[in-house]
């Protein structure tokens, strides 16, 4: 323990900010602009200084979330979130590994601001409805119902994803040596009939515009890619708590998550876009 409550507690004040928005970079604006509301804060009289920065940090996400809701209207092409590099530990804790999945992100983008941070401070932090009531300025009773109707819409949503980091990453492996190869057959057997392929170029870089669907579609999309892979540069990393790949495309990184159910993928998260990759080397502060 440092003393400063904010230092001690940055790691579990990053994660919530992280999932609220999906980006490493505004996660670390709103914990900018946090520590500057705490440095000015009468210490003596606050009673739960964990309790008091996560509400701090809610809020600012918040406005931050509301902020680039116009921005991400006018995307192009799929939103992804950001890829963190985290370390084989983050999986040890599974509800933190699979709170701060690619997919879970991505499902977590399709809620509203209130409903995600009601979402993510209930079931990801466990906190009792009465201290999310005061983060996002509504009564108990409102925040309930919010939380049923967030639950709800995550469960419709939500790829399975209780595998073991033994078999994802026994999966991943063989998908990086059939990668490799750019053998469609390989490429088509590691991965479901009825995968899909989600990629984010942001209109930077070259990706697809829409999801693919299907397996001959998208191992022929990942062989063409071959082509232009370094494979000296494509290497199993742990990303967001889970075994994945990063590789380098035409001279840039990329980083591939994927979903893997039944030995199988089930969904592939291709990130091309530079601006949400320029955190591969820097281990996250992941915490609850």
């Amino acid at each position: 323990m440092t003393g400063d409550p904010f230092v001690d507690h940055r790691g579990l004040l990053f994660t919530v900010a992280y999932e609220m928005l999906g980006s490493a970079a505004d996660a670390e604006d709103v914990l900018q602009e946090s520590w500057l509301r705490w440095a000015d804060v009468d210490r003596a009289r606050v009673r739960d200084p964990r309790a008091y920065l996560v509400r701090v940090v809610t809020r600012q996400a918040l406005n931050r979330l509301r902020a680039l809701s116009r921005s991400r209207e006018e995307y192009v092409g799929e939103w992804l979130p950001e890829p963190l590099l985290t370390s084989p530990d983050v999986a040890e804790d599974i509800e933190l590994a699979e709170s701060v999945s690619i997919a879970m992100l991505t499902v977590l983008e399709t809620l509203g601001p209130t409903e995600r941070a009601v979402f993510v401070l209930r079931e990801v932090f466990e906190l009792p409805y009465g201290e999310i009531a005061e983060a996002v300025g509504k009564s108990a009773a409102t925040v309930r119902q919010i939380g049923r109707r967030a639950r709800a819409h995550v469960a419709a949503r939500r790829p399975r994803m209780r595998v073991s980091g033994a078999e994802q990453r026994a999966v991943v492996e063989r998908f990086l040596a059939a990668l490799r190869t750019g053998r469609l057959q390989e490429l088509m057997e590691v991965m479901a009939p009825d995968v899909v392929l989600i990629a984010d170029g942001g209109g930077v870089a070259t990706a697809a515009l829409a999801p693919l669907h299907g397996a001959a579609l998208v191992a022929g999309v990942l062989a063409r890619a071959n082509q232009a892979m370094d494979p000296l540069a494509t290497t199993t990393v742990w990303l967001n708590g889970a075994p994945a790949v990063r590789l380098e495309v035409d001279g840039e990184p990329t980083a591939l998550s994927v979903v893997v159910d039944g030995g199988q993928i089930t969904r592939v998260y291709l990130m091309r876009n530079p601006h949400k990759l320029t955190r591969l080397d820097q281990p996250a502060p992941l915490a609850r």
